[in-house]
């Protein structure tokens, strides 16, 4: 039979047979193997435990107690019922009973108690308390973890998976520790259990020897007591092995090593307390009457140790000492003063009481978050973010932070030190400065970090300062990405093309169009939020187009064909666009209004007209917003991109797509038509 398929069945029948046990009796030699075989696997378990990283290593623990509790039930059974039917349970019982009790039935008893008292008021009842007070503390922190890592998916700092992979150890994590504090009433039910069993076997069977076997009164003292001690310290030594292993599995902490490696390396981390402890055995000699010897041993082995034991502070100030001086350039060569007056393309300034934020000591983690967010902008929108420069800022404000493209500023915020961010509507109880949240412009108030749970509790969307300032700088990349995509970047981005693709890019460019015209494209194309993660269908339609002109807004309009999917794909809602349209007369009007200029095709419209095609679209836009709908304005491919430059200074937030992009819709749904007149058209809904 295959090892998986007897893994899947050794369990289930193991039950059954549990349960087969605690009603058919069992031969003196079959129960001495099962009384072996609890032993041994108790004995696994408490070594698997000793050697797991973290306690979710051992998921299945729990019910391993539960399994094992039955198990050694079912063994109480059998050995009561030999021991009261035929004083006599096997070669185990009888060994360990007159190992115990010796020469001395009284000492043997007295022994046995002092173990049942261990087991019950120390081991039992410690494990069990840990276990509770873990689950507890497990399930108040669970809405702190889960908006720990919704900041750091929201920041950048990790992906969707990742995220989603430590949102389930959260909720396996709060699962274990309640089911182990529910185990843990096994282990001390357990506990009290063998306590009434030898007590019914030390009472019952001195009644059955005396009055059913007619034993003296001294032989079935003897007897019993034996079988007695011997049953219950069968019973209790895997007992109190399981015990020690759930006092070990919910006190062990998350660890890359297992608990033995941890425990020598830490205790022996430095040598100041190795040596000190063999000082103190070495003075315990001096008190008269103490044997000398053992304390000699002791005192000198530890003392034998610390001196093998590296101080930590020693290496690290030989290593300092060791390091070589490096001699850097003259603060006035040519090659540092031209480093000094470059401008960064990105730059993030903290006032002086925000660097708390990027000092790893005090737990600020802004540097590794930023970094983390080059990588998310990369994957969303296709371009490679230059290294945002970070530094402290005097002159700013505190608690203000500055947000810098080629040196000017283009965004600023707040992020007061010692707060959190609450973002939504009631948070009028909550003590704290009103705010509005820099990106979404969403109410939000700045409240001490203290109240943070509280504020979770109320409703409110908690966020910390490290995420406010990394989703604006987010935000701040996303809207001025067509600025910061450099010459060398089209160039680093084609490289990377042309390794998969040679044919694509070989045909492009030198040959067709020139590095800069192809930046220009890009540019365009980031301008009104398209990602150019696709580069090879962006080089192949450009390729096809640049053989019949190169104007701009041709080129453009060809690569938002081939991206027509994507383009739209952000904007669909159960299965559907909402589109604002313009009427065909208007559309026509538009059509003859175009005119040439330096920047592209304009349309010139008379005032009358423009202002109220402007208004007309601010009307409906403003209506699906309130719908918490999203829509698009869509046009003939002709008029696209001067409809685009007209209404872009106004009404930015708006997507302009062109017919020919809406290809794969399943449905269109119209919010409006705008006419150019006083009255619009009300909604309809139309099939794609």
């Amino acid at each position: 039979m295959p090892w998986k398929r007897l893994s899947q069945l050794a369990i289930p029948v193991g039950i059954v047979g549990v349960v087969v046990m605690l009603v058919v009796p069992m031969p003196a030699a079959m129960l001495d193997v099962l009384l072996a075989l609890n032993i041994t696997v108790s004995l696994l378990i408490l070594m698997a435990a000793m050697f797991v990283h973290r306690p979710l290593d051992f998921a299945a623990f729990p019910a391993i107690i539960l399994v094992m509790t039955l198990f050694r039930l079912a063994l109480n059974v059998s050995t009561t019922r030999l021991v009261l039917t035929d004083a006599y349970a096997g070669k185990v019982v009888e060994t360990f009973g007159n190992f115990v009790i010796g020469g001395s039935l009284i000492v043997g008893l007295i022994v046995f108690a002092i173990l049942l008292v261990i087991q019950f008021v120390v081991i039992t009842n410690g494990a069990g308390r840990v276990a509770e007070v873990g689950a507890r503390f497990t399930l108040d922190a669970m809405p702190g973890k889960q908006m720990a890592i919704d900041a750091d998916l929201n920041s950048g700092l990790i992906d969707e998976e990742e995220a989603r992979r430590r949102r389930g150890e959260v909720h396996a994590e709060a699962d274990f520790y309640g089911a182990m504090d529910g185990a843990s009433k096994f282990v001390k039910g357990d506990a009290i259990a063998a306590v009434v069993i030898t007590l019914v076997n030390l009472l019952g069977g001195f009644a059955v020897g005396v009055a059913q076997m007619g034993m003296p009164m001294g032989e079935a003292v003897q007897t019993y007591s034996l079988l007695s001690v011997g049953d219950g310290l069968v019973s209790q030594i895997p007992a109190l092995l399981l015990s020690v292993a759930t006092g070990l599995v919910v006190t062990r902490n998350t660890s890359d090593h297992d608990m033995g490696s941890d425990i020598i390396a830490q205790i022996t981390r430095t040598r100041t307390p190795v040596r000190i402890a063999g000082f103190a055995s070495l003075a315990l000699c001096l008190i008269p009457g103490l044997p000398k010897l053992p304390f000699l041993l002791a005192g000198g082995s530890m003392l034998l140790l610390s001196a093998r034991l590296e101080d930590p502070t020693e290496a690290d100030a030989g290593a300092e000492g060791s390091a070589p001086t490096e001699v850097g350039p003259s603060p006035d060569s040519p090659e540092v003063i031209a480093a000094e007056i470059q401008v960064d393309p990105l730059g993030l300034e903290l006032s002086a009481d925000l660097i708390d934020l990027v000092d790893p000591s005090t737990g600020g983690d802004l540097l590794d978050r930023v970094k983390a967010l080059r990588r998310k902008v990369a994957g969303d929108i296709g371009i490679v973010v230059p290294p945002v420069r970070t530094r402290d800022n005097l002159e700013l404000p505190l608690r203000t932070y500055a947000i810098k493209l080629f040196g000017i500023e283009v965004a600023r915020g707040e992020a007061p030190p010692g707060t959190v961010l609450a973002i939504g509507e009631f948070l009028g109880s909550l003590p704290g400065e009103p705010t509005t949240e820099p990106v979404f412009g969403l109410e939000a108030k700045w409240i001490p970090a203290e109240l943070r749970s509280q504020a979770e509790l109320s409703g409110a969307t908690v966020v910390d300062r490290a995420s406010v300032v990394t989703t604006h700088l987010a935000e701040v990349v996303r809207t001025h990405a067509a600025r910061l995509l450099g010459r060398e970047d089209v160039r680093l981005l084609t490289d990377v093309v042309k390794r998969t693709h040679p044919a694509v890019v070989d045909e492009l460019t030198p040959a067709q169009l020139s590095l800069g015209e192809v930046q220009q494209v890009l540019q365009c194309l980031l301008d009104e939020a398209v990602s150019v993660r696709d580069l090879v269908r962006i080089f192949e339609a450009l390729s096809l187009k640049a053989r019949e002109t190169k104007d701009l807004d041709a080129l453009v309009a060809h690569a938002r064909i081939a991206l027509g999917p994507a383009i739209v794909a952000p904007y669909v809602t159960d299965g559907a666009v909402t589109v604002i349209s313009f009427d065909p007369r208007l559309e026509q009007r538009m059509l003859e209004a175009m005119r040439p200029s330096d920047d592209g095709a304009v349309i010139a419209l008379d005032i009358e007209t423009g202002q109220a095609v402007l208004t007309q679209l601010a009307q409906l836009l403003h209506e699906c917003e309130n719908r918490n709908v999203s829509p698009v304005l869509v046009c003939a491919p002709q008029v696209r991109a001067g409809v685009r430059r007209m209404v872009q200074p106004a009404l930015g937030r708006l997507p302009v797509l062109a017919y020919n992009e809406l290809t794969g819709t399943a449905q269109v749904r119209s919010a409006g038509v705008v006419t150019g007149q006083p009255t619009v058209v009300g909604s309809a809904a139309v099939g794609a």
